[in-house]
């Protein structure tokens, strides 16, 4: 068999940042949620290297993917070979800057920054089908890290030669890739990065001061010293040819309510807010009770308006289906929404097959501001005797946020990767979307109360196509 010799390293080191919180799981849960991220052996979040290396497999595709993570299935033994990438565990960033790299004291644990690791956020989700209720065991709930935290990895290329640094170049185009996501809960809002900072380094290991070199670095995350290391540039790359870009500026008419699932002392019906960290004030600053929009509520919103636009196009209605049929081009079933949103795959022999990533990605919207708490009350009104129905008064808290001077729009951004979809897809999805600028396609809940109504303009790839009015 020949012997094959990587002569050449080619090494990177990334401080990546939670543009909006992610949920790398662990497979496990427990009384207070169905399903936790993966925690270290201080119990603070991290990022599992295969979690790393799976994103970047999946981008490079599956040819690609041979030549870089090794390939066995070849006839030919001299053709196989292991993987010429190695990732690091991605560990956290503490509040001085440090990685927190291997076992730290309870002392450091027990300090004010750490300890609000220890409780993440829960996010709260309801499926809701054609009928507008929850679907059969639509009800689940996700531990998510906060917006903000971030986390340090290292990875590093064997080469046979210089050869090798275009390759290199591949992977640091990936994950500066603006539409990158990490973890699950990527098409509901969850898992945008960007980098923070990021160094590189190429040595060649036939040469002796690059042997002595890369003999002499360190393991651990946190020396940041080593002489062979060259800060790069961290600006993102645009990944927007590979998608159609939309972008909604809205302004919120009245009231909104995107529900936590949880009550308060004053209310039964609370708006779910966000926890934020601000690594760039000493010490970091949790920013508490901002306004939040979840991907996974517009998200929710655009596929029902979605399904009824495109069986308007093709002429699907209601009064001359079965309730089968009417199930067959409805909901998840329906071809735009499978086109666009992607969909389950059925249960064989345990496994899940036929499943397809969805299209679309919308990242979760959090506003640096808190928004004016309203409470509302109510009463369900017997139509009969004009009096109270017994067990029906309620309240909620609703967020009030007119848009002033020196206030930014509410921003949504729409990736759709382009494709060749059925005639009327793109159609249905663009007057969804309008929809929302118009008010006409409220988001949150209690819509049926007058909440969730917004207004303001539509962009296409940077390009105004709706203004707003009908």
């Amino acid at each position: 068999m020949k012997k094959t010799e990587y002569t050449y390293r080619f090494l990177a080191r990334f401080v990546i940042e939670a543009v909006t919180p992610l949920a790398v799981k662990s497979g496990d849960n427990n009384m207070l949620t169905d399903s936790l991220v993966a925690l270290d052996v201080n119990g603070l979040p991290y990022i599992p290297g295969t979690s790393i290396a799976g994103v970047i497999r999946h981008a490079i595709g599956e040819e690609k993917a041979k030549e870089f993570f090794g390939k066995h299935e070849s006839e030919k033994a001299d053709d196989r070979h292991g993987s010429n990438i190695i990732f690091t565990e991605c560990r956290m960033v503490g509040k001085d800057g440090t990685v927190v790299d291997g076992m730290v004291s309870d002392v450091l644990l027990n300090d004010d920054f750490y300890s609000h690791f220890r409780k993440l956020p829960i996010r709260q989700h309801v499926r809701i089908n054609h009928r507008g209720v929850a679907s059969d065991s639509g009800k689940f709930d996700e531990q998510v890290v906060f917006k903000g935290t971030r986390f340090c990895f290292e990875l590093e290329m064997l080469s046979q030669g210089k050869e090798g640094q275009g390759n290199f170049d591949s992977i640091i185009r990936i994950l500066k890739d603006n539409a990158l996501r990490i973890g699950s809960s990527t098409r509901r809002g969850l898992g945008e990065i960007k980098i923070y900072s990021f160094q590189t380094a190429v040595l060649n290991l036939n040469e002796k001061s690059d042997l002595e070199a890369y003999l002499n670095k360190p393991s651990s995350l946190n020396d940041v010293d080593w002489s062979q290391w060259k800060q790069e540039d961290v600006t993102t790359i645009s990944s927007y040819k590979e998608y159609r870009r939309y972008e909604l500026r809205l302004k919120p008419d009245d009231f909104f309510l995107f529900g936590s699932g949880m009550g308060d002392d004053d209310a039964d019906m609370i708006p779910v807010k966000e926890t934020c960290i601000d690594m760039e004030k000493t010490p970091p600053d949790f920013n508490t009770e901002l306004i939040l929009i979840p991907g996974a509520s517009v998200k929710g919103a655009l596929a029902h308006r979605v399904a009824f636009y495109y069986n308007q196009l093709t002429e699907q209605y209601a009064d001359d289906k079965t309730e089968k049929e009417l199930d067959e081009i409805c909901g998840s079933n329906n071809l735009a929404v499978k086109e666009l949103f992607g969909y389950e795959g059925e249960k064989k022999e345990g496994k899940t097959v036929g499943q397809k990533v969805g299209n679309v990605i919308i990242s979760d919207v959090i506003l640096g501001r808190e928004g004016e708490n309203k409470l509302l009350n109510h009463v369900a009104i017997d139509r009969f005797t004009g009096g109270t129905i017994d067990g029906a008064l309620f309240s909620e808290k609703v967020i009030y946020d007119p848009i002033d001077e020196g206030k930014g729009d509410y921003l949504i951004n729409v990736l759709v990767r382009h494709q060749d979809y059925s005639v009327g897809v793109i159609t249905s999805l663009e007057r969804a979307l309008k929809d929302i600028c118009c008010g006409m396609l409220p988001l949150g809940g209690g819509v049926n109360r007058g909440h969730g109504c917004f207004s303001g303009k539509l962009y296409q790839d940077g390009k105004e196509i709706y203004d707003g009015t009908k």
